[in-house]
């Protein structure tokens, strides 16, 4: 499906939550949300992810049935509508199944496998890939924060390896925005190449995140500009998807960035 290291993939999100940092209430609806998922296959995305619960900083946790119930008339007509891999951004094994059996192909999982003990066999049993992020409770490291962030992933890919995981669909992220503050955001976007020592294709998701808010001392709606920076500093450290609100804008960025430093050509 995906031929890492010679192009870089976008992934379009598509929140169906009402209460998302950036776009909350506006996708909810399986109407609008086919809608905008379109749009975004049209604007250049490889992938579409699907979340059904925000996790943003004070998100109203979402019980497993009503994460299922807002995801699955999506997914289903997503699959109808559209011929890019849907992703379910989600940490739960039973919505992750739900998602899988309706036609997703990808799991992405803000927790690494590391918070529900079935997510990693319930993606080797349906063949799937999977997004492993970093993820803690608090912004406290007691080692060089690479270094905790590559020990977290490490463990993330050897819990999927021995559920039989396919390591060819193994994908790290090293969770800008989650357990960090701004400043370690930072810290972690200007190392990203490190983690291409664990060697898996990484994906960044730094779309409209508060780092970028803080630099401009803007609002999340006025982050374009800012998350497309990230966006070519990612790809030139060696990011091989990125996780974008903005399709069109991060899209055409990537295909000047891989050009020149994947020689892609014109």
């Amino acid at each position: 499906m995906f031929e890492f290291s010679k192009k870089t993939y976008i992934m379009g999100i598509l929140n169906v939550t009402p209460d998302s940092f950036s776009d909350g209430g506006r996708y909810n609806e399986a109407e609008s949300a086919i809608k905008r998922a379109i749009e975004m296959q049209n604007q250049g995305a490889d992938i579409i992810d699907v979340g059904g619960e925000s996790t943003r900083p004070g998100h109203t946790p979402v019980s497993e049935h009503d994460e299922i119930i807002r995801i699955s008339k999506v997914v289903r007509s997503l699959r109808e509508n559209i011929d890019i891999p849907v992703s379910i951004d989600t940490y739960k094994s039973n919505v992750a199944a739900c998602a899988l059996k309706l036609g997703a192909s990808i799991i992405n999982d803000i927790w690494g496998l590391q918070k529900d003990p079935e997510m990693a066999r319930i993606v080797a049993q349906n063949d799937a890939y999977v997004v492993a992020m970093h993820n803690q409770d608090g912004t406290e490291y007691e080692a060089d924060i690479m270094e905790e962030i590559k020990s977290f992933l490490k463990k993330s890919v050897e819990i999927a390896i021995n559920a039989g995981v396919d390591k060819d669909k193994i994908i790290l992220d090293p969770g800008i925005g989650f357990g960090k503050t701004p400043e370690q955001n930072i810290e972690v976007m200007a190392r990203l190449e490190e983690l291409k020592s664990l060697g898996y294709p990484i994906l960044l998701g730094a779309s409209r995140k508060s780092m970028i808010g803080k630099i401009l001392d803007l609002p999340s709606n006025e982050r374009v500009e800012g998350t497309v920076a990230t966006t070519v500093i990612g790809i030139e450290k060696g990011v091989d998807i990125v996780r974008v609100h903005d399709v069109k804008e991060n899209y055409r960025a990537a295909k000047v960035a891989d050009a020149i430093l994947r020689r892609r050509g014109i």
